[in-house]
């Protein structure tokens, strides 16, 4: 193996190469090799500056974060290095290119200067992770840039490009050159010009014209808004501590970090970050299997999904053909398109050339033959089982051999569909998320003869397109849309029983949910979530229950499509949802209509375990009949793609911090007082099982 830390040679110029592929990040054993490098240099007063630099692609990119999770797991031998480091008595030049982030960009801040190619990407990302930068970058940044600036670095966790970081003071130099000719070049410049070594850590915080009361505001608009992040408000107190002595700031952001790291809000952060990672492996799929060229993309039908899905691939420089029925439907779809590049334009986040490029990446056609040249051809049509079929069967005699023919179903047979065409082997799902150019979730829906090399084409194309992908089995309504289902069903029990939206969307969003399930489905239309309810029933999947989803149904009869027509739970006023009285009325009828019970108390707990104990209680079916490979590929669906709160981990990883022995209690529980005829509340043999063995339904891969 290659040694993490190498000292070499250039004249009188010591070379300290980083070399931890793929993005030499920081480990444990890695700072002991730093440590013995460091020893060396020390040792030989021949060496006149020492330069830091990364082999690779990237200088340093971070921590090994798996480091994390050590009871013994502490940050102290490496800050130990950074300030020997800092302390040298001879230059220390930071030659930096690719991502410095988190761990690689404290040890460039102990560096004396830096040095960095034009392309170079820095940040302080640990608040994603739900704790703070702990090697003193709560210190040495405050230090260099001024409060403000690196307040606003770690606490939204972006990325800055190398001309900022210049204009902030991050670094001295730009250059073209490769980072060990820059880090020569700079080194004999300072050398030549007499420098000597500026240790950040001895300078004060600039006094940037800051109000009395920054730190102060800037807690509460943490605790405004995340409330939920523990991080966010300790990110201020660590940052005022750098006007401290130096060593009490270090103090002080030592305790911070590990209060942090031991909290479960960063421990449920920290297992979606390997959670996410561990999705992109397919089990049986070898890492090496061919893939398809994917060099130009169709997509049938330019309604709000069929749009959206165009953008992702213009987005990533792909040409895409938009293909309609009528002219009228194609240029709404295209004109979609250019309001939602030219929205983005006007906040800033495009540039008018960026808008045209991606606009002459898209064309548009009334004859589906357009597709025939295409790669990948997706259909976004209605979400309706025959016409569906039509569709998949002509796209298998338009489009050419080899092409890779996906639908975009959010519920419906998968495998049926990929009959239909003709191709089975060329079929997959792309489930796309509304709105499709902004949500990170892709569900790729892996049917029964789908070619490995389809399935890793799409993985791999969902990177290009920077997707999040996780792969489901046939069934439906796929991870997601199937365990939404259960949530839905008792969400809409709850109305009927005398709770209101508001109540059981508050109940939840006090736990962290972006939006409760009545304003969801008010967002995503009330006639989208009733289709899909007639269409199941259509092909025989309801229960024999007059009552399910009733209020979906009867608000879609009574035209009440949500946000889109001004009223569906709520009553709108333009966004902002209103108390509707019609909807207790429409609640009381159809308990009346089913003989469902009314009550004027119900608690938000009640709410939350109905809502979600069921929805756990799917999951844990989802895993025992291998429609998601992983645990973790199931709370990467819920935390990508419906809103639930990162800082919980996702439902697998809830229900393990709640205790499975209490989830059964309570589905039992609920089973008995509201009776069980449909099943409804029939707890899962794997989560049962798992239950009495004390084991965890994040761990139920390796139990089955």
């Amino acid at each position: 193996m290659t040694p993490y830390a190498t000292l070499s040679r250039r004249g009188d110029i010591a070379l300290l190469c980083i070399d931890n592929p793929p993005v030499n990040a920081i480990s444990p054993a890695g700072i002991g090799a730093l440590v013995a490098a460091l020893d060396a240099f020390d040792a030989d007063r021949s060496y006149q500056a020492l330069v830091v630099y990364g082999a690779g692609r990237t200088f340093v990119a971070g921590g090994d974060i798996a480091a994390f999770e050590s009871p013994d797991f502490s940050t102290a031998p490496f800050n130990r290095f950074l300030a020997r480091l800092e302390a040298l008595d001879r230059l220390v030049i930071a030659a930096l290119h690719g991502t410095v982030l988190g761990g690689g960009l404290e040890l460039a801040l102990a560096c004396h200067y830096r040095v960095a190619q034009t392309r170079t990407q820095f940040g302080l990302p640990e608040v994603k992770l739900g704790i703070l930068p702990g090697s003193l970058g709560t210190q040495r940044l405050p230090r260099l840039v001024g409060a403000a600036a690196a307040l606003d670095l770690i606490a939204s966790g972006r990325s800055i490009g190398a001309a900022d970081a210049l204009r902030i003071g991050l670094v001295d130099e730009l250059s073209d050159d490769a980072p060990l000719e820059a880090g020569l070049a700079l080194s004999a410049a300072l050398l030549a010009r007499g420098a000597a070594p500026r240790r950040i850590s001895e300078l004060e915080v600039p006094g940037d014209g800051l109000t009395a009361n920054f730190f102060e505001d800037a807690r509460d608009e943490a605790l405004r808004r995340k409330p939920f992040y523990p991080a966010a408000r300790a990110i201020v107190d660590a940052v005022q501590a750098s006007r401290l002595p130096f060593a009490e700031g270090e103090a002080v952001e030592a305790r911070l970090f590990e209060a942090l790291r031991v909290s479960p809000e960063s421990r449920a952060m920290r297992h979606l970050f390997f959670a996410e990672r561990q999705a992109a492996k397919i089990p049986g799929l070898p890492r090496d299997t061919p893939l398809r060229p994917v060099r130009s993309v169709g997509v049938l039908g330019a309604g709000t999904m069929g749009a959206g899905i165009a953008m992702n691939f213009a987005n990533a420089g792909i040409p895409t053909v938009l293909v309609e029925t009528s002219q009228a439907a194609l240029e709404r779809g295209l004109g979609m398109i250019r309001g939602n590049y030219d929205a983005s334009a006007a906040k800033g986040r495009l540039t008018a050339q960026q808008v045209e490029e991606r606009m002459a990446l898209l064309s548009g056609s009334l004859d589906d033959t357009a597709l025939a040249d295409c790669d990948l051809v997706i259909e976004a049509v209605f979400e309706n089982i025959d016409l569906k079929k039509q569709v998949c069967a002509r796209l298998g005699a338009v489009c050419k051999p080899g092409a890779i023919i996906a639908t975009n179903t959010s519920t419906l047979d998968v495998d049926q569909l990929a009959e239909a065409s003709g191709r089975a082997a060329d079929f997959v799902g792309m489930h796309f998320f509304s709105p499709a150019h902004v949500m990170r979730l892709l569900e790729v829906v892996r049917g029964a003869r789908t070619a490995p090399d389809v399935l890793a084409t799409v993985m791999q194309l969902a990177r290009t397109i920077r997707k999040v992908a996780v792969v489901s089995g046939v069934c439906y309504g796929f991870i997601g849309n199937r365990m939404l289902e259960v949530y839905l069903r008792e969400a809409e029990c709850l109305l009927m029983e005398g709770a209101s939206p508001a109540q059981i969307d508050g109940a939840v969003e006090a736990l962290g949910f972006a939006m409760g399930p009545c304003r969801m489905l008010d967002m995503a239309g009330i006639d989208v979530g009733a289709k899909v309810v007639i269409e199941c029933g259509k092909a025989g999947g309801l229960p024999p229950d007059d009552s399910y989803r009733a209020m979906v149904r009867e608000l879609f009869e009574l035209g009440r499509f949500g946000q889109k027509s001004g009223a569906g739970y709520y009553r709108y006023e333009g966004r902002k949802p209103v108390a509707d009285a019609q909807i207790a009325r429409i609640a009381q009828e159809l308990a009346a209509r089913h003989g469902i019970a009314r009550r004027t108390e119900i608690g938000g707990q009640e709410i939350v375990e109905r809502l979600l104990y069921p929805l756990i209680n799917e999951a844990a079916k989802i895993l025992e009949e291998g429609i998601a490979y992983r645990p973790g590929d199931i709370d990467m669906v819920w935390t990508a793609g419906y809103g639930f709160p990162d800082h919980k981990g996702g439902p697998v990883f809830m229900a393990d911090a709640i205790g499975l022995d209490r989830i059964v209690e309570r589905l039992t529980h609920y089973g008995q007082v509201r009776g069980n005829r449909f099943g409804y509340w029939t707890v899962s043999p794997l989560l049962a099982s798992l239950s009495q063995r004390k084991l965890s339904l994040g761990g139920a891969r390796a139990a089955l």
